[in-house]
C-alpha cells in the first residue's frame, strides 16, 4: 500500500495490494551458476530445468561467460572433495 500527495487534489491512498510473486531478490539472475555438465546438455536439448549448487532452478538460456560466478556456487564447489 502506498500514499502519495497529488498537487491540488489532496492525499490519495492506494489500497490495491498485490502479492509479491517474485522467486527471490533477483541476484541469481546476475550470476553464472555451477551445474552438472550432463544436466546442461539435457537442458539445452530438451529445455529441462537445472539446479545449481546454490539451489537456483531454471532453464539456462544465456551465455554464462557474460556473468560473474555465483559466490554461493563457488563456495560450495570449493568445499567439495576433489575426485582423484
Amino acid at each position: 500500500m502506498s500514499t502519495e500527495v497529488l498537487p491540488q487534489q489532496g492525499t490519495r491512498e492506494d489500497t490495491d495490494v498485490r502479492p509479491d510473486l517474485s522467486t527471490g531478490d533477483g541476484d541469481h539472475e546476475r550470476f553464472a551458476h555451477y551445474v552438472l555438465k550432463d544436466k546442461i546438455v539435457d537442458a539445452a536439448v530438451n529445455g529441462t530445468p537445472v539446479m545449481a549448487l546454490c539451489g537456483k532452478v531454471w532453464v539456462p538460456s544465456r551465455d554464462p561467460k557474460r556473468f560473474p560466478v555465483c559466490p554461493d556456487c563457488k563456495r560450495i564447489y570449493e568445499s567439495l572433495p576433489e575426485n582423484d
